[in-house]
């Protein structure tokens, strides 16, 4: 049944969910078809998985892994070394959190963990809240605009920026987006070798910035996370690289996506809008997570087997990939369903912002759960909050086009009126 998925079309990557209940009715994991570009060597070798309960499991369950080199040698788990052409971006994303596994992966979540606890968050409230404040404000002045380009961008850019310590006078700060999504394109099924070049383009970059910077913070420390990471003689230097580009990646996909994919869901909602608008209070903390839920920005995260699992009767042997759908997931009718006040809430593919039992695996589970998921949120309920108090008659200008991109789906812009 997995004919249904078919990421390369866009009308499916506009709206996958028919597929996903289609793949769910029909098992709990799916070979990969030819159709998706597979090569047919590698078409036996790929599963689907839909279910929430199996992909939250697996995102937990140590026989999996992100990657396999700690283990195996490519020769090993039957896999070709990849192309020298792009070991820039694999030199980069080899030693990142995300791609870590291992004894590598807790050392570097626990130095990096700290500049996510939640009482650094909670000094950064003031900070989110008046940059929300002021994005809002000038698109309200401006009459709108695109709500991607001029709110939902900027914010976690400017966030992660501060973070790191990037000087608002460096003329490479405008870069950090741009480099960013060339380096993500790599995270899409089978990029094409144009991706890959402005990937690698974009890896040598943004490395080559970043180490410059960390020079200049060597000899001038700040109060920033760079300058935090170089007194750490268990972080090589290469690994502080891989990290602050994974911090600002995985730092803004999240709420760029959410913030727009969420108002052009509400816009299609017009009830639960008018719901939101009429108690903000009292609906914008469930109204975030449901949101996040219903329509989730990374569509699949994919893990490979490194020792033999089975589900659904079926034994998926060590060397295949399985492709959890998140998506899929996130709309199982399986999931608890509760609205505030204890009452049974809508299935799963009905949006409700006030559920209040809502277990989503937007920002995954298990070692690589998502270290950022308390800034993301902060972020989101602060562009929300300010939307609905400056934007009070935000209204649809014209009709999103969704971006080629599935594993990280969002529209190429959101054009709005206030």
């Amino acid at each position: 049944m997995d004919a249904a998925f078919d990421p390369w079309s866009p009308a499916f990557v506009a709206d996958p969910y028919p597929a996903y209940a289609e793949l769910r009715a029909h098992g709990r994991a799916h070979w990969y078809a030819p159709t998706l570009g597979v090569p047919p060597e590698r078409s036996s070798r790929g599963r689907l998985v839909p279910h929430h309960e199996d992909v939250s499991a697996l995102l937990r369950d140590r026989r999996l892994g992100r990657t396999y080199t700690h283990r195996f040698t490519h020769e090993e788990f039957g896999r070709t070394a990849p192309d020298p052409a792009h070991e820039p971006f694999h030199t980069l994303n080899d030693h990142g959190l995300l791609d870590l596994e291992g004894a590598d992966h807790t050392r570097i979540r626990r130095l990096v963990s700290k500049a996510f606890t939640p009482r650094t968050v909670e000094r950064l409230v003031p900070t989110v809240r008046e940059l929300a404040a002021g994005l809002v404000g000038e698109l309200v002045a401006a009459g709108g605009g695109d709500l991607q380009a001029t709110v939902a961008e900027p914010l976690p850019v400017a966030v992660i920026a501060a973070m790191l310590g990037v000087p608002e006078e460096d003329e490479e700060r405008a870069m950090l987006r741009p480099w960013s999504a060339a380096i993500c394109g790599m995270f899409e099924l089978n990029p094409s070798e144009e991706t890959a070049r402005r990937a690698v383009r974009a890896s040598i970059e943004f490395s080559d910035y970043l180490r410059e910077l960390i020079a200049r913070r060597r000899a001038e420390p700040g109060d920033d996370l760079i300058s935090a990471l170089i007194g750490v003689e268990e972080l090589s230097e290469q690994e502080m690289v891989s990290t602050c580009v994974l911090l600002l990646n995985a730092g803004h996909e999240a709420t760029v996506n959410t913030t727009v994919t969420g108002w052009w869901t509400l816009l299609r909602h017009p009830e639960q809008l008018a719901a939101l608008r009429a108690d903000p209070d009292g609906l914008l903390s469930t109204a975030v997570e449901e949101l996040l839920r219903y329509d989730t920005p990374l569509q699949m995260f994919e893990r490979w087997v490194l020792d033999d699992i089975e589900l659904g009767g079926q034994v998926i042997p060590r060397g295949a990939e399985v492709a959890l759908l998140f998506g899929s997931a996130n709309r199982d009718p399986a999931l608890p369903q509760t609205s505030s006040g204890g009452t049974p809430s809508p299935t799963a593919d009905v949006l409700d912002l006030s559920r209040t039992d809502n277990p989503h695996i937007t920002f995954g589970a298990g070692v690589h759960y998502c270290l950022g998921a308390p800034l993301a949120r902060l972020e989101l309920t602060a562009l929300f909050a300010e939307l609905l108090r400056q934007a009070p008659t935000l209204r649809l200008a014209a009709e999103p086009e969704w971006r080629k991109g599935y594993v990280i789906r969002g529209v190429e812009e959101l054009l709005v009126e206030v």
